[in-house]
C-alpha cells in the first residue's frame, strides 16, 4: 500500500535582493493561494507569521522559527536570515517607508528602508515616504503590495519618485 503525502505542493518563490521578509511572505503567499493564517498553520508558527508581515520583529525570529518556514517555503534558513534587519539594528515597523525611486528600478520592498538610522535612500540620495504623495495615505505593510500602487487612490509607486525630495 503507498502512503500518501499530506503536505501540499507549493510553488516555491526566489527571494528578490534586499526584499523584506514581509513582502516576500505577501508574494509567496498569494503564489500559493494561502492566507496569513493558513501559512501560519503550514510553518505550525501560527500568529507568528502575520506579526512578521507587519514588521513586528520582536521578539526577533529564532533559528527554529527560521527552519519552520524554511521548510515550508523551500528557502535556506540563511537566506531568510538575509530579509531580516542585521542583528543590533533597529528597525521602524510604523510607518512604511519607501523610495519610489528604487521601486521602479526593482519593484519590492526593502529591509533597509525600515531601518531605525535610515533618513533617505543612499542609492538615490532621496528622503524615503511615507504617505502617497498624491492622497496623503499611509503605505500598508509590504505583504499587503500587490499592484504597487496606493490602495486608497491607486497611483503607482514608480509614479511617486518625481515628488520625493532630496535628503
Amino acid at each position: 500500500m503507498e502512503t500518501v503525502d499530506k503536505q501540499p505542493r507549493l510553488i516555491e518563490i526566489e527571494p528578490l535582493e534586499g526584499e523584506s521578509l514581509s513582502h516576500f511572505l505577501g508574494r509567496f503567499r498569494r503564489a500559493n493561494y494561502l492566507t496569513t493564517t493558513g501559512l501560519g498553520k503550514l510553518t505550525g508558527l501560527g500568529a507568528v507569521i502575520s506579526r512578521w508581515e507587519k514588521l513586528l520583529l520582536n521578539p526577533f525570529p529564532t533559528q527554529q522559527e527560521l527552519e519552520a518556514l524554511a521548510n515550508v517555503v523551500g528557502i535556506d534558513v540563511a537566506r531568510l536570515a538575509e530579509m531580516l534587519p542585521p542583528k543590533g539594528v533597529g528597525i521602524k515597523h510604523r510607518p512604511i517607508l519607501l523610495c519610489a525611486a528604487c521601486y521602479s528600478e526593482f519593484p519590492w520592498h526593502r529591509i533597509e528602508w525600515q531601518f531605525k538610522d535610515r533618513l533617505g535612500c543612499d542609492r538615490h540620495n532621496l528622503r524615503l515616504l511615507a504617505i502617497c504623495t498624491n492622497c496623503e495615505t499611509p503605505f500598508p505593510v509590504p505583504a499587503n503590495w500587490v499592484q504597487g500602487e496606493c490602495q486608497h487612490c491607486f497611483l503607482p509607486f514608480t509614479t511617486m519618485a518625481k515628488r520625493q525630495k532630496l535628503v
